[in-house]
């Protein structure tokens, strides 16, 4: 089998836009869950409602895979899922470095989607001395005074950093300098890489923020629709329309953010 160090994925030489490649794994994912319902077919409707976009848009990336589907038909449910997964390149075998191994590192070490999907975790690393020889998941932790040599000897081509904010750059140039040309980084900070390295960013605290506000303005649609509003205040509208004198003329009460 194929390592992710010698083989990449051919998305970007194909031309296919960035767009079209993030939302390839929902098309899987959905894709999956029908081939293990023993699904034969689907539409691009069904599909696409399964997938959370709209068909016209699903029928435009697919276009890109050059899969077109069969009128009357649909998509044949099987194939897809192999056509989507080469595309990924998750056919390969893509060795995975953690590094960082506090709760988040050993949850990740410990979730067992990552091999069904073509990625297997290859090598823990932190930089706690008492953590060396820890077996996590069944794999043994090692420092990264010996991050190089890991890197290499398991032809690690992507890592994934759970470490504080403040440890995160400095472990991103050393996995750069090592050879990863892929980045996950679980850390609260921004990440500053050379030309052809990528960077995927998950921040759950800012998740939870889009959701707070979400939750936020549902609870104040709610308290409008039942009247339960402060008839003191001025109206939002008239607010927003009032103005006041300024050094260079009228200025709206309340500015643009």
């Amino acid at each position: 089998m194929a390592t992710g160090r010698t083989h990449r994925p051919a998305t970007r030489s194909r031309g296919i836009p960035e767009a079209t490649v993030a939302r390839l794994p929902l098309y899987l994912r959905a894709l999956t869950a029908l081939s293990e319902r023993s699904v034969p077919t689907v539409s691009s409707e069904e599909l696409a409602a399964a997938a959370g976009v709209n068909s016209a848009k699903l029928r435009k990336d697919f276009s890109y895979l050059g899969s077109y589907g069969t009128r009357g038909v649909g998509y044949d449910v099987e194939y897809l899922v192999y056509q989507i997964s080469r595309e990924l390149g998750l056919t390969q075998d893509w060795p995975v470095a953690i590094v960082g191994i506090g709760n988040l590192g050993a949850a990740l070490a410990n979730y067992g989607g990552f091999a069904s999907r073509g990625f297997r975790v290859a090598a823990l690393i932190d930089a706690d001395p008492a953590m060396t020889g820890t077996p996590v998941a069944g794999i043994a932790v090692q420092h990264t005074d010996d991050l190089d040599r890991i890197i290499s000897d398991n032809g690690v081509s992507i890592g994934v950093i759970t470490t504080p904010p403040g440890a995160a750059q400095q472990v991103c140039e050393r996995l750069v300098a090592a050879g990863v040309t892929s980045i996950l980084n679980f850390a609260p900070t921004v990440l500053s890489v050379p030309d052809g390295v990528d960077v995927r960013k998950v921040d759950l605290s800012i998740e939870l923020q889009i959701l707070a506000f979400h939750e936020q303005r549902k609870a104040g649609e709610e308290a409008a629709a039942g009247g339960d509003v402060d008839q003191d205040a001025p109206p939002l509208r008239a607010a927003a329309n009032s103005s006041r004198k300024g050094p260079d003329g009228d200025m709206p009460a309340v500015m643009p953010a």
